[in-house]
């Protein structure tokens, strides 16, 4: 069995991207590794008609293994995979039933509870985490639909349980587990979900102001927690350290808050997660949103602007793309680019069509991108411009960079403005002239009208035009 090479790699987890419209490798380097001969190598122990979907590389415990949880298309399982010197084995077998639960346990691990067992595994990175915790959402929800339990309490008549129609498929995968023991330990170890608490930490927390309230805190938590995410790369730090930056800036265990601080990650995931629409025809998004073709034909797009370095374009036989090759650096020049982006967004809008602005995350340089779309589209300043797009995409924080890009494109777009605005005026005045000299010329007018009226309008007029035309 061949490996295609349309992927989506981020640090510890893979993304099999539709192969009907991918005539192309689309993989990015950046965290790429060793990921293609591991995904080759669970190729190999899928059955022909069963597909790979997702790919997320898993902490191990013991530290020598390379554990992968594989989750299929279709009806859902996980496999789980173990891979040493290049070869992979089967550890786990794990079918995704309706009344399966699904939670954070607040150190960057996702516990599933199926048909009485607890499993728990660690991506590596809170955006494989995030891509994880969908595919494994939607699995659920799908069998929930469908009425497709592994519990007898929830069978009925319109129920189906799960253990016959996985029985072939289950039964397949199950016996060819053959990871060591060591392994196949790690995969069914018992896992801890009570909640830990530091009786070094309240709920509450004592300032130089008197009591901070819980509620207070959360606001507090919840807009450092904010902060944070828009300044590290999501694809190479977990949530537990996210938890250990909060802690470090607010000189306190948060321990006690660690599942509050999970569940408002999965918000600000959700938010950076979706694309945000900011006009009718305008889409502003991140990586994922470039490379989920489903959503992309669901919202019309046809065209994608890509404002990246290290981003490859997904679908280039499908979509319209223009380029901007840069990184989210401060030092970058992004304002050189602005002309013909917005002739490129402006592209798709005369066409009736869609447009995706897209980086790594929809967070500054895509960002930057639209809000100058905007600043120049509605004639609005760089901070209305900004505070329109953030009520519309939440998230989006310019770098110290783009930001003053931004303020010099005002700049820039208020001195046009006030040059059209002068050869305006002139070409009115002039125009305006000529007509009353053809009038007077034609008809009668009493020489009292001509001296208080048309004078003075020749006087301006030819003073007008003479100070325009001056350097």
């Amino acid at each position: 069995k061949s490996l295609s090479e349309s992927y989506l790699t981020v640090k510890g987890a893979a993304l099999i991207l539709s192969q009907t419209e991918c005539p192309r490798s689309t993989t990015t380097e950046t965290h790429a590794g060793d990921i293609q001969l591991h995904l080759q190598a669970m190729l190999y122990l899928l059955r022909a008609q069963d597909k790979l979907k997702l790919a997320v590389k898993l902490e191990s415990r013991s530290n020598n293994n390379n554990n992968n949880n594989s989750s299929s298309s279709e009806s859902t399982m996980i496999l789980g995979i173990d891979i040493k010197d290049s070869k992979a084995t089967i550890g786990l077998v794990l079918p995704i039933y309706g009344d399966c639960t699904l939670q954070l346990d607040g150190d960057g691990g996702i516990t599933i509870s199926t048909n009485g067992k607890l499993h728990n595994f660690k991506p590596l990175s809170v955006q494989a985490m995030w891509a994880a915790l969908q595919c494994l959402t939607k699995a659920r929800d799908a069998a929930s639909h469908f009425k497709h339990f592994a519990s007898t309490n929830n069978s009925s008549s319109s129920s189906i349980n799960l253990g016959h129609i996985h029985s072939t498929w289950s039964k397949h995968y199950l016996a060819r587990i053959t990871s060591e023991p060591s392994s196949l330990s790690e995969w069914h170890c018992t896992v801890d979900t009570t909640p830990q608490h530091d009786f070094c930490s309240l709920s509450f927390a004592t300032t130089s102001a008197g009591v901070l309230m819980n509620s207070q805190l959360e606001n507090v938590i919840r807009l450092k927690l904010k902060q944070i995410m828009m300044t590290v790369d999501l694809e190479e730090v977990t949530s537990k350290y996210l938890r250990t930056r909060l802690e470090e800036e607010m000189s306190m265990s948060l321990l006690e808050w660690r599942r509050f601080i999970d569940d408002e990650m999965i918000i600000i995931m959700r938010q950076m997660d979706a694309p945000s629409e900011i006009l009718p025809f305008l889409f502003l998004g991140s990586e994922w949103n470039a490379s989920n073709l489903d959503e992309l034909h669901a919202n019309n797009v046809r065209y994608i602007l890509n404002v990246t370095r290290e981003i490859a374009n997904f679908y280039p036989e499908t979509f319209e793309y223009v380029n901007v090759r840069v990184f989210d650096d401060d030092h970058v020049d992004l304002l050189i680019h602005w002309e013909s982006t917005y002739k490129f967004i402006s592209k798709a809008r005369d066409h009736n069509c869609r447009v995706l602005v897209h980086c790594k995350m929809g967070v500054s340089r895509s960002a930057s991108t639209v809000i100058a779309y905007v600043m120049k589209e509605r004639n609005m300043s760089a901070a209305e411009a900004t505070k329109f797009v953030r009520s519309r995409r939440s998230c989006i924080q310019p770098n110290p960079g783009f930001k003053r890009q931004l303020e010099t494109y005002e700049g820039i777009l208020d001195a046009r403005f006030v040059g059209l605005a002068v050869l305006f005026f002139c070409f009115s005045i002039f125009h305006l002239s000529k007509f009353v000299n053809n009038f007077h010329s034609g008809i009668f007018l009493p020489q009292s009208i001509h001296q208080s009226i048309i004078s003075p309008i020749n006087k301006s007029t030819n003073h007008s035009i003479n100070q325009a035309m001056q350097p």
